[in-house]
């Protein structure tokens, strides 16, 4: 099941026009959709959540859990849109696409949610043509992704978009899993950083805060400093304090910082470095990378805590906004260990 990502409000945006909805799909996901069923919820006439779930032969059987994440935020009515290349123009394909929207418009009814259209495309991207999947005659031409308002908006937020989610998903892939392995024994070496004084994991907070100003000046980091920071993410007075960088001054510097350990790291070290992006990620707003970031750490360890709870506002739709204050937390703890963290940032009222 793919992740819900909100929008706020959306200029210069009609919901009425399938060939514009469609186009900005790329934008709200973050790559550009294939094979997949896009649930489009709709809140009071503009967009709110999107989801996405790969075309799949028990998809029926995954509706009932859709329309349930849907709810989530309680809208009044959802589109859906069904992308497939080859399937687009196939009458047996679509005689499927069909009972499948009416599958889902009975799985939504149940939580009080109007399906308003189901639409069939074969490739988003200009050019590409969409249909009704209820056989109702209207068609047309899907307009320019890149030329959509919602593409130009994530430009702005700083979010890059993908040609496909495979090459989102390695944004946080291990990179090279021997250099990773090799990674473990330095690691273990550390001990356990439970035991450790308050005065290491203030020098280990400090070490992480260097460690990503070093890449932003394009500096390498040794697996000395690797190994460090990857058992120190595992002092919970280390790691809660780090994720008050997702909304200091600094915070592109510390994203980057916690996808290189995503990539660089094994398990089980890796994970925290994941919640940590996941969590950078979504509170400037970006669903898809927070998306992406969550299914790994899960992956890894399904019991994690912070990223269940993470996985679980995303998936129901909460607005980064409202996950932000998690990182007092952090900032209270820098106080306690007495570590001088960059100031807070000023969000824009849309992120």
């Amino acid at each position: 099941m793919a992740k819900s990502k909100k929008r706020g409000r959306t200029p210069d945006f009609h919901l009425n026009r399938p060939g514009k909805l469609i186009a900005a799909l790329p934008a709200v996901l973050g790559f550009v959709p294939e094979k997949s069923l896009v649930l489009v919820t709709v809140d009071h006439g503009e967009m709110g959540c999107v989801m996405r779930v790969d075309l799949c032969d028990d998809l029926t059987d995954k509706l009932d859990h859709l329309a349930e994440v849907a709810s989530a935020a309680a809208p009044d009515s959802a589109i859906a849109v069904v992308v497939d290349e080859t399937g687009a123009g196939c009458r047996c394909c679509n005689d499927r696409y069909r009972d499948l929207s009416e599958d889902l418009a009975a799985a939504l009814a149940e939580y009080g949610i109007e399906l308003l259209a189901a639409h069939i495309v074969d490739r988003i991207a200009a050019g590409g043509r969409w249909h009704c999947a209820d056989g109702c005659g209207m068609s047309g031409t899907i307009e320019d992704p890149s030329a959509s308002p919602l593409a130009a908006a994530a430009v702005l937020d700083g979010r890059r978009l993908y040609a496909q989610r495979a090459e989102l998903a390695r944004v946080v892939e291990v990179a090279d899993p021997e250099h990773s392995a090799a990674l473990a024994p330095l690691i273990e070496a550390g001990g356990d950083p439970a035991a450790r004084p308050d005065r290491a994991a203030r020098d280990d907070i400090e070490a992480a805060i260097g460690a990503a100003a070093q890449l932003a000046d394009g500096a390498s980091l040794d697996d000395a400093l690797l190994a460090r920071l990857g058992g120190a993410l595992r002092d919970v007075r280390v790691r809660d304090t780090l994720y008050a960088l997702a909304v200091g001054e600094s915070a592109g510097q510390a994203e980057d910082l916690w996808a290189l350990l995503a990539r660089t790291l094994p398990d089980p070290w890796r994970v925290e470095a994941l919640s940590l992006l996941a969590f950078s990620a979504y509170a400037r707003g970006d669903g898809p990378l927070a998306g992406v970031a969550l299914d790994a750490a899960l992956r890894g360890d399904p019991t994690h805590r912070m990223s269940g709870m993470l996985d679980t506002a995303l998936q129901s739709g909460l607005r980064p906004e409202k996950i932000r204050g998690l990182a007092t937390t952090g900032y209270r703890l820098a106080d306690t260990l007495g570590v001088r963290l960059p100031p807070r940032r000023a969000f824009g009222k849309a992120g």
